[in-house]
């Protein structure tokens, strides 16, 4: 197993305690470059497997437990559920794709929000980060917390009726988290790979085990579909969601300084790693699938279809192993959140459109750990006033809107870049990107036209950080 590597400064950060008047002495971060060198702002200290890590554990997380149950209710058929998986692997990889390419030719840290700066502007890179911040990051760091909670109540039966429980549990993950990586990305790293060997290995054995029941009990694989047929409305809504089960696919490009040689091993890092979860989707599905019947898995949605199964091949001690696979899950969802997603406010407030004082790195830990806390504060923000749930209503629509244009960056970049030995190309150019960019404008449509009261507060959202962007941004620092 490959082993975080070590910059010639390990030294961590004792007590690290708000307010900002604690922090010592801070080095000044420095603006990206262009060029084909990676930043150098932060020590590259992580190799290819535990990049790999943030990436298969930023896309597992409760999604792929729970989503089939919803599409076995509104599409009943077994073959168009595992069609739309795969349709949704055969997406996420082709980004991956596209991605590996952009992440290679601007190895900087803050992944779309660089490409969409680079490609197009401040102003709309600015919306990108700001839609990462209040949506993308910042209310699944918050929606993920509780589900951990509300799953870890499940293991160990606790009466919450006033709900502060779950929400002592959630806050208590997230600071941990946080704690954790403002200790450095060292410390991090191996945070990142104990979780997500954990969770792999324990996902592993439940699709092992389910398959070996499936077969011992002679069930036949896929079960028989409902006899009503869905409209192409509700499979593009569906799709959408296993669409958003696949984001994060992208999340290397966000902490693309701290990776060892960034424009070599991104891609594989993004188009392996996603590769590597779709394999794990597929499987959990032909489990799903064939555990229970279409009527069996659309009972109750509300219940993660994962523990039904289990239930269902095990008796009840089985769900309750899945409600703890789960909680593995999504930890190692918010541990990846928590690393990258402060990434990218870094990088913004380095280009001097948000406060200088995020840009800043800590001398000992070499972290952006303002940038970090500032993340956790507005995650705790919505813990605490369940707020979060409105935004992850449309949060899908919004971030397959934003994806759609970073996609479309690569035609610019191979336009106005230049084009190093080192990079990597995208295969099937331009086919490959037209394909998703048209497929995920394609999604976008289809959610405003199915959605439309979802699609104003979304469209709502992304439109009041125009006003922001105007009111931080420091016009002498901007270059583009």
């Amino acid at each position: 197993m490959e082993e975080v590597c070590t910059a010639q400064n390990t030294r961590q950060l004792p007590n690290f305690t708000l307010p900002h008047s604690h922090f010592p002495r801070i080095m000044p971060a420095t603006m990206p470059s262009t060029s084909l060198q990676p930043d150098q702002s932060t020590p590259l200290r992580i190799g290819w497997f535990t990049a790999s890590c943030v990436l298969v554990s930023n896309i597992i997380g409760g999604g792929i437990f729970t989503t089939t149950g919803i599409m076995a209710r509104d599409l009943g058929d077994p073959l168009l559920i595992l069609l739309l998986w795969f349709m949704g692997a055969l997406f996420a990889i082709g980004g991956a794709m596209v991605y590996g390419e952009l992440g290679s030719r601007l190895p900087h840290a803050g992944g779309d929000y660089v490409y969409l700066k680079e490609a197009y502007g401040p102003l709309l890179a600015f919306l990108s980060g700001w839609t990462s911040f209040t949506i993308g990051f910042g209310a699944a760091v918050a929606a993920s917390a509780i589900s951990f909670s509300s799953y870890a109540m499940r293991v160990v039966p606790i009466q919450d009726e006033q709900g502060w429980i779950a929400k002592g549990l959630s806050l208590m993950l997230l600071w941990s988290a946080t704690f954790i990586h403002c200790r450095g990305v060292g410390t991090g790293g191996r945070l990142q790979l104990i979780l997500t060997t954990t969770k792999v290995v324990a996902i592993g054995g439940l699709i092992l085990g389910g398959l070996s029941a499936v077969i011992g009990q002679e069930r036949p694989f896929l079960t028989a579909p409902i006899t009503q047929a869905p409209t192409i409305g509700t499979a593009a809504i569906a799709l959408v969601i296993v669409t958003y089960c696949y984001l994060g696919w992208n999340v290397a490009g966000y902490i693309a300084a701290d990776i060892v040689n960034p424009q070599k091993t991104l891609p594989r890092i993004m188009i392996g790693g996603t590769a590597f979860v779709a394999v794990i989707y597929l499987l959990l599905n032909v489990v799903y699938l064939s555990a229970l019947s279409i009527t069996e898995l659309a009972q109750e949605p509300i219940v993660p279809v994962a523990e039904k199964v289990a239930a269902a091949l095990w008796g009840p001690q089985g769900g309750r192993l899945v409600a703890t696979v789960l909680c593995l899950s999504i930890a190692g969802a918010v541990s990846a959140m928590t690393w990258a997603g402060p990434r990218v406010y870094w990088a913004m407030a380095r280009d001097g459109m948000i406060s200088p004082w995020l840009a800043q790195i800590h001398p000992q830990t070499n972290v952006p750990a303002r940038a970090i806390i500032f993340q956790s504060l507005w995650a705790s923000l919505l813990i605490l006033s369940g707020t979060f749930e409105q935004l992850l209503v449309y949060s899908g629509l919004v971030l397959s809107l934003f994806m759609a244009l970073t996609l479309s960056t690569i035609f610019r970049l191979r336009q106005t870049g230049s084009t190093h030995p080192q990079h990597f190309r995208a295969p099937l150019y331009p086919i490959l990107p037209i394909t998703l960019v048209c497929g995920a404008a394609t999604l976008v449509i289809s959610s405003v036209l199915e959605r439309p009261l979802e699609s104003l507060y979304g469209a709502a959202t992304v439109l009041s950080g125009i006003p922001l962007y105007y009111v931080w941004r420091r016009p002498q620092n901007l270059q583009g």
